[in-house]
């Protein structure tokens, strides 16, 4: 009960300030609090990659902190990223890692080869924040000048519709939940429980369609909301993968009755890139 009543209380405290960061926040400071929780995944990540000392997490969070400081700095323009070389490399980068990850899970333990190369796991992490960090920020960017706060709106919906899903197939999952879907890297994710989550989906995405105030093609967008919820489903099963592989239970405690950092974005480090990637890269569109 301690477990469900802090995870209540941080719930009700992080929620209002994500939205605030969405809709107030100019796209600068925005891109610096991303760059925060980026590099506090970072700090996480570095377990991951068999780094347990606090010298060597720190000075990995210090990396990627930088890193995505002169990514942001060398924006010319922080309101247009549309057509931003740097991003949409990484968003490129983040479709073909995601898949590439499905793959491992699909077929792990027999792909946990590269459990034994330290630059191998370090590579699959830049994979999974930088192309988030660019998928958040040319969401958030979106119509931008026309409009600031159409890509605020977005961004909420992929997370309203990743955190619904999940919501969604965890109900399904405990009450009807029989075929495991990996049970060797996440026990208790089931084939009953995706079914419950695309439900929900789908639900979450005819309402938003409704009543969302900005234009929505609503058949365009429930094709891409599946897709999206799936992948999701897998950036959950990948994380479970590399703290099975690292015998680590929680990537960290930063955030009470959550776990950490990584444990609360792990679906949407793969939904917001590839909804982002899908929508500007591959269906040439976002409903415009």
């Amino acid at each position: 009960m301690d477990v469900l009543k802090y995870r209540l209380l941080t719930a009700v405290i992080l929620i209002p300030i994500v939205i605030a960061a969405l809709f107030l926040l100019s796209p600068a400071n925005f891109g610096f609090v991303v760059i925060a929780v980026c590099a506090l995944g970072a700090w996480e990540w570095a377990q991951f990659a068999g780094w347990h000392s606090q010298a060597k997490r720190i000075g990995l969070a210090a990396v990627f902190a930088v890193v995505l400081l002169a990514i942001q700095f060398s924006l010319p323009d922080m309101t247009m990223l549309t057509h931003e070389p740097l991003i949409l490399y990484g968003l490129w980068a983040g479709l073909i890692w995601w898949v590439a990850a499905i793959l491992l899970v699909v077929t792990y333990p027999a792909s946990a080869s590269w459990g034994k190369s330290i630059i191998l796991r370090l590579l699959f992490g830049v994979l999974t924040i930088v192309p988030f960090y660019c998928g958040m920020m040319v969401l958030r960017t979106i119509g931008y000048q026309s409009d600031s706060s159409f890509g605020a709106w977005w961004l909420l919906y992929v997370m309203l519709l990743v955190w619904g899903a999940d919501s969604g197939a965890y109900a399904f999952g405990r009450t009807i939940g029989r075929n495991k879907m990996a049970p060797k890297v996440s026990p208790g994710k089931t084939w009953e429980g995706l079914i419950g989550g695309l439900i929900t989906a789908g639900i979450i995405s005819w309402l938003f369609s409704l009543y969302a105030p900005i234009p929505v093609m609503p058949d365009y967008l429930l094709v891409t909301s599946i897709i999206v919820v799936v992948v999701s489903v897998f950036g959950d099963l990948t994380e479970s993968m590399f703290k099975r592989q690292s015998g680590i239970k929680d990537s960290s405690h930063l955030i009470p009755g959550h776990g950490g950092i990584l444990d609360r974005i792990d679906s949407l480090t793969a939904a917001i890139p590839v909804f982002a990637g899908l929508n500007l890269l591959v269906f040439n569109g976002f409903g415009l």
